[in-house]
């Protein structure tokens, strides 16, 4: 539970899921706060004179035309923040608003918005008490910036909305009575500062990263015990095979599937005089389908590096002093990750799909009884449980169409291309969690068909993941019902215990 130091330039991805998930407090450092003092400073000698500036004394999108007279500057912030918080629909996940609370006191923190740092003192003391406003799924565009969202976020520091503490919702002026925490009054900019960023979109991101690379990991591992099962081949995993395309992640997966593979004696039982000349597809390019998969993941972290580097907001305080417009709030680059991530990650699952299809086939599966039942007829198995697996990957087909392909122009055509990377960005969550369940289907196939392999025994480290699981879930014998049972898979998955199940034997997956 170390604190978190929120600097100018400092903030990893591994801080980002220690506070939205595992609430670890966050202060904001020394310099920071000296950078938005200077910051601030700019903008209030601005406020102050009669110079035209956008967000300082003039309006907002459409109406950056219209110039507001310094008494009510104080109140184009306030407006500002009302007429923004338009959500709509189901609630978003609190760890994503806290996510989000921090991104954008990082944002703020790098002293290029003009915001006191009393503004992300209130964020991070709202973040310690566990005061997570209500935020809803439709109203970002992803340009400029998750503005719904984050307007719903600032409407609560300010005293207003609704939040939700210890899963209550309570309205935000008790909540932040209750904490110690003064509700804001907005400065010159303030409001617009809040808003403007794609923040929403990043944590989203990091999330799914996060997830998503425990699930890379694991699926190399699931899918070395099908292969197993179904009596295939490690011959197409050799090293000096796979090192003549030297694409790094299909390397990765297949030395990881080597090792599950080792020592088998499943393996072992028909590596000489098996009339088959190749494993299909499904079981033979693994690695080539994770290993691409992986290196779109290597590429969008890298996407989500450079954001935590990034000073998201419009207009830009400078350190001359200049305040300047730019568009810098335009989700492009995240929402494009997103979108690329989301085809990488719902390929995982349709291949996983194949292979647990194959696995389910008398006709395919080499000695396997149909559906993995040992009374075929009377007893149905593992064949609905397969329907299941289906819709998931039918489901992330539909998600994996990109969303930032399909701008829609807004505010009277000043917003005339936008990233819709929120979209792209909650498809994601959606696809990462359906792999996730298609690869527990596929889980306790393995473990199903590996045992009906007996008396040959599988590899350690298949026979490491199976005492795992069947510390859970028995093996099946006569029908039951299923859906706990996979959820439990699922849930044994995402925490990360089936690698680290895998790692005790071999060492560290990646």
């Amino acid at each position: 539970m170390n604190e978190v130091i929120l600097e100018r330039d400092n903030l990893t991805q591994a801080d980002v899921m220690r506070v939205a998930r595992d609430h670890v407090p966050v202060s904001l450092g020394a310099d920071g706060r000296t950078a938005m003092d200077a910051s601030a400073a700019v903008v209030d000698a601005y406020a102050a004179s009669e110079t035209a500036v956008y967000g300082v004394s003039t309006g907002f999108g459409a109406l950056a035309a219209t110039y507001i007279p310094a008494e009510r500057r104080e109140e184009l912030q306030l407006s500002l923040i009302r007429s923004h918080a338009a959500g709509m629909g189901p609630r978003v996940e609190e760890e994503v608003v806290r996510a989000m609370m921090l991104l954008r006191a990082r944002s703020l923190a790098m002293g290029y918005s003009g915001a006191r740092p009393e503004i992300v003192d209130a964020f991070l003391a709202m973040l310690r008490a566990g005061i997570t406003p209500v935020v809803h799924e439709y109203g970002s565009l992803g340009a400029s910036g998750d503005l719904a969202p984050l307007a719903h976020i600032a409407l609560a520091l300010i005293g207003e909305g609704t939040v939700t503490v210890g899963g209550v919702d309570r309205p935000a002026a008790d909540a932040l009575k209750e904490a110690g925490v003064e509700p804001l009054v907005l400065r010159a900019k303030e409001g617009l500062a809040l808003i403007n960023g794609t923040d929403g979109i990043l944590g989203m991101l990091i999330l799914a990263l996060h997830d998503l690379e425990v699930i890379l990991a694991t699926a190399d591992v699931i899918a070395a015990m099908t292969v197993e099962a179904l009596l295939g081949t490690d011959q197409a995993f050799r090293a000096d095979l796979v090192a003549l395309r030297p694409q790094p992640g299909q390397q990765i997966a297949a030395a990881n599937m080597t090792r599950v593979l080792s020592g088998s004696e499943i393996v072992g039982s028909h590596r000489h005089d098996d009339v088959r000349v190749q494993d299909a597809y499904s079981l033979r390019c693994t690695p080539q389908v994770h290993g691409a998969a992986r290196d779109t993941w290597t590429h969008v972290s890298g996407i989500a590096e450079n954001e935590l580097r990034s000073a998201i907001d419009n207009p830009m305080v400078l350190p001359d002093g200049n305040v300047a417009s730019c568009g810098n709030f335009h989700g492009a680059p995240v929402a494009l990750g997103c979108d690329f991530l989301a085809i990488a990650a719902a390929e995982v699952g349709s291949i996983a799909e194949r292979r647990l299809d194959r696995m389910l086939d008398p006709a395919r599966s080499h000695g396997l009884p149909a559906f993995l039942t040992a009374d075929p007829g009377v007893s149905s198995g593992y064949m609905i449980a397969h329907y299941t697996a289906v819709s998931m990957a039918a489901h992330n087909r539909r998600l994996a169409a990109p969303a930032s392909v399909d701008s829609m122009p807004t505010s009277a055509m000043q917003e005339d291309h936008v990233s819709m990377g929120w979209g792209a960005a909650r498809k994601l969550r959606t696809v990462v969690d359906n792999v996730g369940r298609i690869l527990a289907v596929e889980l306790v196939a393995a473990c199903q068909g590996l045992e009906l392999r007996e008396p040959l025994a599988c590899g350690r480290v298949s026979a490491s993941v199976v005492e795992l699981v069947r510390q859970h879930i028995d093996h099946l014998g006569s029908d039951r019902t299923l859906a706990p049972e996979l959820d439990t898979a699922a849930k044994l998955i995402r925490t990360g215990a089936v690698r680290q199940a895998a790692q005790n034997v071999a060492g560290p997956f990646r």
